[in-house]
């Protein structure tokens, strides 16, 4: 097929256009990050000896995330159980109705499935409605796990939509799957805030579809180039972690308060105490990614030693011998060659939220920017042009070895990670 790799072929039709634009980007990513995450490494380190004695001298790749969380709760006072008090799901649902009504001036409403209609009884139906230009598209909720259903969370586009003539449009219709654990009673099914964000996460790619209106179906929603893809939803994870937002939807679920100012600030401290760790981890899955499709040297290495030396060449973790987690790793099938895509959209995200959503995230006019600058293109315009209409040139994308990449600076300043050590 005239390509060097698979990596190659996967990206040479991406704003990336070329392996060699997307390690640019990931290596840059990692020199900007290794300081502040061999910082927090110590620290966790340190946590562990002061906790278990100086014996325990090596932090151990299991360690991380007991010792993270014991770190999170004792500096902010948190509880998972106290938190997820506040979210029950009929209200986190509300939440995604107040999000577009007030950003798009629509509502969702409820409607019956005909008969055969749905795949299993715990589905609903919704229908995105606008007062002005009527229906929207329509939206499949089926948010309970159950034995024998895919294990994920997940947005797929069930129809795309198209202009069918000059006064007549296909509308689009999307379900977004999650596997919330519980009761079918969604007032008693109570979400971890990690699970709140997962659900807005995925509402993003559900707006991306509902919203598009493209004259071809293939274009439609997220029918995008993969390394903008991941935009939307990374995009409307910001609104899981606004107090704006919140308080107009999370409330006890026995006393109905709205969460707590002081509390929500909590959440964001934890969230940000080991965010180098976790950016870090991200650069070395995109990393392995990159390497295990890339040119291959002859003779051929094992994925195993290559995940090892990757690990130890760009973390300070350890790798444990005789482990192979890679190969529990989906995104390699799914993302194969493409994975650098959640990065991407991590710094897009960034710098839209900044630049369009952060003063007024809530606002008819944050939305109306979104949606006619950026969301109902889909993949029908050049997703550069997209984002510079969006925000400008200047401050959202950078041309490099004849590709595309994105600006880095909105997400470390975000971070407090401005230059490299």
């Amino acid at each position: 097929m005239g390509y060097k790799s698979y990596a190659e072929f996967a990206v040479h039709s991406n704003m990336a256009s070329s392996p060699k634009v997307v390690m640019c980007f990931l290596h840059e990513l990692n020199n900007m990050v290794r300081f502040k995450a061999d910082e927090e490494f110590k620290a966790i380190r340190d946590f562990k000896r002061k906790k278990c004695g100086q014996n325990y001298v090596d932090l151990e790749p299991w360690d991380e995330t007991y010792f993270t969380g014991m770190m999170k709760a004792s500096a902010f006072n948190l509880d998972s159980s106290s938190v997820a008090s506040y979210f029950p799901l009929s209200q986190c649902i509300e939440g995604l109705k107040v999000l577009v009504q007030s950003l798009f001036g629509a509502k969702f409403h409820s409607i019956p499935l005909a008969p055969g209609e749905s795949w299993h009884p715990d589905v609903l139906k919704m229908s995105l409605d606008h007062p002005d230009e009527g229906p929207l598209g329509y939206l499949y909720l089926d948010l309970y796990s159950r034995k024998g259903k895919y294990s994920g969370c997940a947005h797929f586009a069930i129809k795309g939509g198209r202009q069918l003539s000059e006064t007549e449009y296909q509308l689009p219709v999307v379900a977004l799957v999650c596997n919330f654990s519980g009761s079918r009673n969604s007032s008693i099914v109570r979400l971890n805030h990690w699970e709140v964000e997962t659900l807005f996460h995925e509402f993003g790619h559900a707006l991306h579809s509902l919203l598009s209106r493209t004259c071809y179906q293939h274009f439609s929603g997220t029918r995008v180039v993969l390394d903008l893809a991941e935009t939307p939803s990374n995009l409307f994870e910001y609104y899981a972690w606004d107090y704006r937002v919140l308080k107009t939807f999370a409330k006890h679920y026995s006393t109905g308060e709205t969460i707590p100012e002081k509390l929500v600030k909590s959440m964001q401290g934890a969230k940000k105490m080991f965010a180098a760790t976790e950016l870090q981890r991200q650069i070395l899955y995109a990393l392995i990614d990159q390497t295990l499709f890339g040119e291959q040297p002859s003779p051929p290495r094992d994925t195993v030693s290559i995940v090892a030396d990757l690990k130890s060449e760009y973390t300070s973790w350890n790798h444990v011998v005789g482990t192979h987690w890679h190969t529990r790793f989906n995104h390699l099938l799914n993302y194969g060659g493409g994975y650098y895509s959640y990065l991407y959209a991590k710094c897009f995200a960034s710098s839209i939220w900044q630049e369009v959503c952060q003063e007024d995230p809530l606002s008819l006019a944050t939305g109306t920017a979104l949606r006619t600058k950026f969301l109902q293109h889909g993949g029908a315009k050049d997703p550069a042009c997209l984002l510079s209409d969006l925000i400008g040139s200047d401050g959202i994308i950078k041309y490099r070895e004849g590709g595309i990449v994105p600006d880095i600076t909105s997400l470390f300043d975000e971070m407090s990670l401005t230059e490299v050590k």
